[in-house]
């Protein structure tokens, strides 16, 4: 029903910033709660940060709260990741996810729950 695309993953130093943007296929995506998760090697995906279908609640992860950024445009039908102070602990794959249904107001945090889910971003922080 939707389509995603990350993108503005690279190559950065600890302690840089990163903006990801996810970016729905269409109207339909404003129907949807959005998800940032994310893959190191050897681990599973896990929770980094959500946001409700209208915008207004968002959720981190301890592990980033209080140095990335969730957000949505609504007129562009992206979510943005804003991270900031990035530590060699970000690195890792990261994708997009939207749920809807009853979890469009508050996003779960297993990923097994988010029904689209786009393709990743690669972040690399280096020490």
């Amino acid at each position: 029903q939707v389509q995603l695309a990350e993108s503005g993953g690279g190559l950065v130093e600890a302690g840089d910033s990163l903006r990801l943007s996810c970016a729905g296929s269409g109207r339909t995506f404003g129907a949807y709660a959005v998800g940032w998760f994310r893959q190191a090697p050897g681990k599973e995906r896990e929770f980094v940060a959500a946001v409700s279908w209208s915008g207004q609640s968002t959720y981190y992860a301890d592990s980033v709260k209080g140095r990335f950024t969730i957000s949505r445009d609504f007129g562009q039908s992206t979510v943005s990741l804003q991270m900031d102070t990035l530590k060699p602990a970000d690195t890792a794959v990261y994708y997009c996810g939207a749920v809807g249904g009853q979890y469009i107001v508050e996003p779960p945090t297993t990923p097994s729950e988010y029904a689209f889910w786009g393709q990743g971003t690669q972040v690399t922080v280096s020490s």
